[in-house]
């Protein structure tokens, strides 16, 4: 029924898996599109433009902000990072479901603009395993790992803002559970208004 695609934000803390996770759910689920971040920073090594990074002037940035043309955005190291509305917009439209993958203060400026969107918060079984799985990387020395796990409690705090929590512990398992409420999302009935009002209209 539901010819329009889902606007759905995701998010959680680092180390809780939601990039694996992510891309279990992209194999399965051919329909959902992973929306791509804009940016002011110049490209990395190995980075593409509309594949990593919508690369851009910060001169082109602060006007589509003032055109209203970015769902969130925010400022770290003196660059601008956000979320163009446009190719999301197009997606949705053709009815294919979107997932943002953004950390909670870009979360709460999309919920705010967009609060018919489907918010969904990653958590790790516990905050052990969030230190373990940390700790496995063997990319961060002690202290980054104690801001990280800092910024994962304060984060964690906020995940009433959202309105699902999905552990990640078996990744199957939180993938199966996330495909059930964009399913169950679909069938909502004020989502499916127009087509239902249109049945009756031609009854």
């Amino acid at each position: 029924m539901n010819e329009k695609g889902l606007l759905i934000v995701f998010s959680g803390p680092s180390g809780v898996g939601k990039d694996t996770l992510l891309k279990r759910l992209l194999e399965r689920y051919p329909n959902i599109r992973l929306s791509v971040s804009a940016t002011t920073r110049s490209p990395r090594s190995g980075e593409e433009n509309g594949k990593d990074y919508f690369f851009m002037s910060r001169e082109r940035f602060q006007e589509l902000l003032s055109q209203d043309k970015m769902l969130e955005h925010a400022e770290y190291c003196g660059n601008y990072y956000g979320t163009p509305s446009e190719p999301i917009e197009n997606w949705l439209s053709e009815g294919k479901d979107v997932i943002l993958e953004i950390e909670v203060q870009g979360g709460a400026q999309v919920l705010q603009k967009r609060p018919e969107c489907v918010s969904i918060f990653v958590l790790p079984p516990s905050i052990e395993v969030l230190e373990k799985r940390l700790r496995s990387r063997g990319t961060e020395d002690e202290e980054t790992i104690q801001k990280r796990l800092g910024a994962a409690k304060e984060e964690i705090a906020k995940v009433y803002q959202y309105g699902y929590a999905v552990v990640n512990d078996d990744l199957d398992e939180a993938a199966d559970e996330i495909a059930a409420i964009l399913r169950a999302e679909k069938r909502r009935s004020l989502r499916n208004k127009e087509q239902i009002e249109r049945m009756l209209k031609n009854a």
